[in-house]
């Protein structure tokens, strides 16, 4: 069953995370709904990549709890609860020696998938992220950046997961490319309605992808706002950020 509304998915309550005498994160309150992009914005250091890396135990908190579908992630197996959640990076995180075909279908193979599913499970993904069935066979040297996002993006959805993390999935990439790839990201959510977190420091993708944007500072949340009400406050800590990106960030 999926969760409700009244059920959030992932849910921070009161995190802190501090790492040699840092306060990294501070008193962290934050509710994930089943099917929406919740967008994590802030400049760099404001605590976003650590927030996320919070949700599958990449991190564990040194205050608080993080809750996945209601129960503690400190109660769950580790290598459990990673394979069941999507991983999107901005390095992409392919392996050089796996082919494609390989790379996109390691967890499916993990959790023992029978091999005519796991073969067809990839070439659904590759058509999914427009690309290539013959892409399949190639490796990562073999592909432009944008092909390997794209190859990053298919991975993190080979086991169907319900959750998707994503840690500035299009941040180093050109105009054309990274904007061919947000419409590629709204299609897909579009249809598949995975809960996703999605980190970015760039307030243009915020607004186009996300469901709600958390605005974050130095390691605290400063406010949680759908694209239409961050893009129209009067919030002096929002209409800052807004001012620095100018003209054009209208959702």
């Amino acid at each position: 069953m999926h969760p409700t509304l009244a059920s959030p998915v992932i849910e921070f309550r009161h995190v802190s995370y501090r790492v040699a005498g840092t306060q990294v994160l501070s008193d962290l309150n934050l509710q994930v709904q089943f099917g929406e992009t919740l967008v994590l914005l802030g400049r760099s250091g404001s605590g976003k990549t650590t927030t996320l890396k919070l949700v599958n135990r990449l991190l564990s908190p040194t205050a608080g709890g993080v809750c996945v579908n209601g129960v503690l992630n400190s109660e769950r197996d580790v290598i459990q609860l990673r394979r069941s959640i999507g991983y999107v990076i901005q390095e992409v995180g392919l392996f050089p020696h796996y082919t494609v075909e390989r790379n996109i279908g390691l967890v499916p193979r993990i959790t023992k998938w029978p091999e005519e599913r796991v073969r067809a499970r990839v070439q659904e993904l590759l058509q999914s992220v427009g690309l290539a069935p013959d892409i399949a066979f190639r490796y990562p040297h073999q592909l432009s950046g944008g092909q390997r996002q794209r190859v990053g993006v298919a991975r993190a959805l080979a086991a169907d997961p319900e959750i998707l993390l994503m840690d500035e999935p299009f941040g180093a990439l050109d105009p054309l490319t990274r904007d061919e790839l947000q419409r590629e990201f709204l299609s897909l959510q579009q249809a598949l309605h995975k809960t996703v977190i999605f980190v970015t420091h760039d307030l243009r993708e915020a607004l186009r992808l996300g469901s709600r944007i958390a605005l974050m500072e130095a390691g605290r949340l400063l406010t949680v706002l759908t694209p239409q009400e961050f893009s129209r406050s009067t919030d002096p800590r929002v209409s800052a950020y807004v001012r620095a990106f100018g003209d054009g960030c209208e959702p």
